[in-house]
């Protein structure tokens, strides 16, 4: 179906008339009657009657009326969207916790830049609990976070991006200690020093259930929010970690920390791009949420 007879029909009623729709696109009367003619043959039914020597729209003609203004209405916010992504600016505000921000997201974020280098990215470090509070207040314009509790939030839009193996590890001399202590923990309840987030956060959550599911006593606790500091102690003799595979990937590969393999399920930890409901959604936050959910 071509456009340019939907766009003559559109003109046509706009202005009130045939010789109007002329007068208003430049074109002689039997070019516009022309097209209506065509656009009438490709859809099989009469879209105007004359009464007396005016040309009105029949019922047929009435019920087109409102499909042809969703095309053109869809055409112009394509047109629209187009300007706008060729240049993307502003300010872009995203909210992860520091294991996503610090070792999942900087790839992503560098071809982000590539495709919008005109758009400010204010990246803040906070626990998932705070990404949904944040978002909630409009401190951040869009989240990623782990999402083991928040899918019940009232306002807040998750689109699930990933799901995450978690892995207990320490270094290859705390490892042997550990799994010698491990053949005592039910006979003696002999803990193990874990370094931990802070109570709040998702994945210190998933580590204590993770114990509690396999009866392994707690030790001493180191707690604090870094993930790169936990792994700096782990690896320094200081105890063990529970973190998703992604974090520790370069550090199990040079064998600088181990996996300690424990029986049972592993215990996984899913990933989401969430957003306000009602927030306005620009060029910028439309194009970080696609690359989310289509190019990790």
């Amino acid at each position: 179906m071509e456009l340019k007879n939907l766009y003559i029909f559109r003109t046509i009623v706009k202005e009130g008339g045939f010789t109007p729709a002329a007068r208003k696109l430049n074109y002689t009367q039997s070019t516009i009657t022309f097209h209506v003619g065509q656009l009438e043959r490709e859809l099989k039914v009469r879209l105007f009657e004359k009464i007396g020597r005016r040309m009105i729209l029949t019922k047929a003609g009435e019920q087109l009326v409102p499909y042809v203004e969703d095309v053109f209405q869809a055409l112009g916010k394509m047109e629209g969207f187009q300007n706008e992504v060729s240049h993307y600016t502003g300010r872009l505000r995203i909210g992860a916790p520091e294991s996503l921000l610090c070792f999942s997201l900087p790839p992503l974020l560098k071809v982000f830049q590539q495709k919008a280098p005109k758009t400010s990215l204010l990246l803040v470090s906070m626990n998932s609990r705070s990404v949904v509070e944040a978002l909630k207040e409009d401190k951040i314009d869009v989240g990623v976070l782990y999402t083991e509790k928040h899918e019940d939030e009232d306002h807040i839009i998750f689109e699930p991006v990933g799901q995450h193996r978690l892995i207990v590890a320490a270094s290859p001399r705390m490892k042997k200690e550990i799994i010698e202590r491990v053949r005592g923990w039910r006979e003696k309840g002999i803990g193990v020093t874990r370094i931990v987030q802070p109570q709040r956060g998702s994945l210190r959550k998933k580590f204590d259930e993770y114990c509690r599911q396999r009866g392994i006593p707690e030790g001493n606790m180191i707690e604090l929010r870094s993930t790169q500091t936990i792994i700096n102690l782990v690896k320094n003799d200081m105890g063990l970690c529970f973190l998703p595979n992604f974090v520790l990937r370069e550090e199990l590969d040079k064998g600088t920390l181990e996996e300690i393999v424990i029986p049972g399920e592993s215990a996984c930890i899913s990933s989401s791009v969430a957003y306000y409901k009602n927030k306005w959604i620009s060029p910028a936050m439309e194009l970080f949420i696609y690359m989310m959910k289509n190019e990790k």
